[in-house]
C-alpha cells in the first residue's frame, strides 16, 4: 500500500478538491470484489487505487459532519483519506460485506483521533462520558432544534445531560467552548463570488444522494449485524430489558419492568446496566473479530 498515492489533495483547494473527486466512477459490487483480490493477492498498487478513489466522496461526505468542531477542513478530509486507504489495506472481500461498510469504520476513527489531538479540552483527561458528549452535542441539539440559539436554554441543557448521562455543567461548558467555532453545513467556500455551498460538492451528478444513501444504509446494515451478534451473548431477560429500555423508541419504564418480573425498579436498573456493559464489550469484540478499529 505504501506505493498506492492519490494525486489530488484537499490542502491544495479545497472547492477543486471536492469537484476533481466527483469525477471518479463508483464501483459495482463485482468490480469492487475483483480490485480488492488482486491488492490482496498481488498487492497490486493500481487496483488499491482505483478502491481509494472511487470512495474518497464518501470521505468528504463523512467529514462534512465533523465540520462543527472548528479545524480546518482540509485537514479533516485529509485525516478521512488516512483512514480510507487504512481500510483499503485491510479489507477482506470474502467476508461478504462492501468496502464503504467496513471504510465507514476506519474513516471516522481516523477523524475523531485527530478532533481529539486536536482539541486541547478533549487532551486534557476527558473521561469517556465527556468524549461521548463530545461527539454527539451537536447532533443532539439538531434533534431539539437547538442548533442555531447560542446559549441552551434550562429544559434544553436538562435534557442533553440526561440523554447523555453527564452533569448539566458539563453540557453548559462543552456547549459554551463548543458553539464559539460552530458552523452551518451550507457555510460558502471558496471565494465569495459563488463556489457555492460546501454540501454542493459532494453529489454525484448522475445519482443524486446516492453516496449518501448506499452509505447510510451500508452502516445501518453494519450496526444491526453487530448488535445481532453482541446480543446472543445476553440471556433471555437481559435481552428483553434492554430492547425494552435501549433499542425502543419510547422506552419502558423501569415500573412497568419491575411489574413483569416482580422485582424492585432498582434490579431492573441493574441488570439494564449489567447487561449493557455485556452488550458493549460483545459488540467491541465481533468488531475485533472483523477487523474493525476499535476507536469505532
Amino acid at each position: 500500500m505504501a506505493g498506492t498515492s492519490v494525486a489530488l489533495s484537499p490542502e491544495q483547494g479545497l472547492s477543486r478538491y471536492l469537484t476533481e473527486i466527483r469525477k471518479f466512477p463508483m464501483l459495482s459490487k463485482e468490480q469492487e470484489f475483483m480490485l480488492a483480490k488482486r491488492w490482496q493477492e498481488h498487492e497490486d498498487t493500481d487496483a488499491a487505487e482505483q478502491m481509494v478513489t472511487s470512495h474518497l466522496r464518501l470521505v468528504a461526505k463523512i467529514a462534512m459532519g465533523y465540520r462543527g468542531y472548528g479545524l480546518p477542513m482540509a485537514e479533516v478530509v485529509s485525516e478521512g483519506n488516512v483512514g480510507l486507504m487504512q481500510a483499503v489495506k485491510k479489507f477482506d472481500p470474502d467476508k461478504g460485506f462492501r468496502l464503504a461498510t467496513y471504510a465507514m469504520w476506519w474513516i471516522r476513527a481516523a477523524i475523531q483521533e485527530y478532533i481529539l489531538r486536536s482539541w486541547s479540552l478533549v487532551k486534557l483527561g476527558t473521561t469517556a462520558a465527556q468524549k461521548k458528549l463530545f461527539f454527539n452535542l451537536r447532533r443532539i441539539k439538531g434533534e431539539i432544534n437547538a442548533i442555531e440559539t447560542g446559549d441552551l436554554r434550562p429544559e434544553q441543557v436538562t435534557e442533553i445531560a440526561t440523554r447523555l448521562n453527564v452533569s448539566e455543567e458539563e453540557v453548559i461548558s462543552m456547549n459554551g467552548r463548543m458553539s464559539a467555532s460552530d458552523a452551518s453545513l451550507n457555510a460558502p467556500i471558496g471565494s465569495a463570488d459563488g463556489d457555492g455551498e460546501w454540501q454542493d460538492w459532494l453529489e454525484d451528478e448522475d445519482n443524486p444522494g446516492q453516496a449518501k444513501e448506499f452509505a447510510d444504509r451500508q452502516e445501518f446494515d453494519s450496526r444491526m449485524s453487530l448488535l445481532e451478534m453482541a446480543m446472543g451473548e445476553l440471556n433471555e431477560r437481559e435481552q428483553h430489558i434492554i430492547t425494552e429500555r435501549r433499542l425502543k423508541d419510547e422506552p419502558t419504564t423501569l415500573e412497568d419492568l419491575s411489574k413483569v418480573y416482580n422485582v424492585s425498579r432498582e434490579r431492573i436498573r441493574q441488570i439494564e446496566v449489567r447487561a449493557f456493559e455485556k452488550l458493549q464489550k460483545a459488540m467491541t469484540k465481533a468488531a475485533k473479530e472483523q477487523g474493525l478499529p476499535m476507536s469505532a
